[in-house]
């Protein structure tokens, strides 16, 4: 079966905001009365707000209420949203641009498959929200990953079945996510880290749009 799609993650494959996730979280664990460390930011990442604060509330030995935990949800959010208005094109990681170039010339379908509910603001920010043939973020979906929602929803605005998909990935939850919903699964990161994934490199800029279809065209 042809591949017809590419769908992308934001944080770690388009931008690395995971910084200011760190950031702000830290922040906000700070005036709490514990501290997080950056590989306890690790567990985070590809994590939706609500379960990346249910996290972090479980480490700092907390229990609050439903409504207590929205407000520091919303106040977090404050804080990210404060450091990501200064991004620029400056931010988007490096082979970003060339990946997409080939990605059009070869005339593949996109579509964004993040569950930050900032997503819009960051692609305006970094001039990339006329991109992606579809966007799929956290406003449109109901379940986190590693549930697939996001990356099937994708494929359904794309009218394009699963199978001729591959999903781009840095987080473990997201490459669970791709191979949940029915799709190959770049992983850019560690092999040892993305066992899952079907492919992996370091990142976008060590990849060529015809290296990722010779893998996977006319599997299944």
């Amino acid at each position: 079966m042809p591949i017809k799609a590419f769908l992308f993650d934001l944080d770690g494959v388009i931008v690395d905001t995971a910084i200011y996730h760190y950031q702000a979280w830290r922040r906000l664990a700070n005036e709490l009365g514990f501290d997080i460390s950056e590989e306890f930011n690790e567990r985070l990442k590809g994590v939706s707000r609500t379960d990346s604060l249910d996290i972090i509330l479980a480490h700092g030995g907390l229990t609050l209420s439903e409504a207590r935990k929205t407000e520091l949800a919303t106040q977090k959010n404050e804080w990210y949203l404060e450091l990501v208005s200064r991004m620029t094109s400056d931010d988007i990681l490096p082979g970003v641009p060339n990946f997409f170039s080939q990605v059009r010339k070869a005339g593949l379908q996109t579509a964004l498959g993040s569950v930050s509910k900032n997503a819009p603001l960051i692609l305006e920010r970094i001039g990339m929200n006329n991109v992606f043939d579809a966007i799929i973020d956290g406003n449109k979906i109901s379940k986190g990953k590693p549930d697939p929602e996001v990356f099937t929803k994708g494929a359904a605005e794309l009218e394009v079945s699963p199978a001729e998909c591959v999903v781009f990935e840095d987080a473990v939850a997201g490459v669970e996510a791709g191979k949940r919903g029915g799709m190959y699964v770049v992983g850019l990161g560690s092999p040892d880290v993305l066992t899952q994934a079907d492919l992996v490199a370091p990142s976008l800029e060590t990849l060529t749009v015809d290296e990722v279809l010779a893998r996977f065209q006319g599997e299944g």
